[in-house]
């Protein structure tokens, strides 16, 4: 079973129901959902997403999302070394695309799923949209 990471604006796409990405990320959530696949993010992506959700939502309507988003993704932790490597790492001038992509290379991941691929350029790990992904994997 393939194991991704997904970046914050994957859940984001599928949650806001962002056009013309939601059915793209909605494809990949099914795919977990079927356990054909299993999908990850990062603790930072859930707070981040938080955030967001917080800007249309009520708290207690944002936390109920996050737990449905819960039951289909392992969240991840973000430690010292992924902060350390993410701070020292001269390929990533983003701090937050360094902690993403940092989680998945200390959690053996195969994959990340992002829409920002240019900010993953020097990735060791496969990185790809979420139709791409979908192309490759029919």
């Amino acid at each position: 079973m393939k194991k991704l990471l997904l970046d914050t604006n994957i859940i984001i796409d599928l949650l806001s129901e962002r056009q013309p990405f939601y059915s793209e990320a909605a494809r990949i959530f099914s795919l977990a959902d079927k356990k054909d696949i299993q999908i990850s993010v990062s603790a930072l992506s859930i707070a981040t997403t938080n955030y967001i959700l917080l800007q249309s939502k009520k708290s207690d309507e944002a936390k109920q999302i996050l737990r449905r988003l819960k039951l289909i993704v392992q969240v991840l932790s973000l430690d010292d070394k992924i902060v350390e490597l993410a701070l020292n790492d001269s390929d990533f001038n983003d701090f937050e695309d360094g902690l993403q992509y940092f989680t998945a290379l200390e959690n053996g991941l195969d994959a990340i799923i992002t829409r920002n691929l240019k900010d993953f350029r020097k990735s060791k790990i496969p990185v790809m949209t979420a139709g791409q992904y979908m192309q490759a994997h029919k």
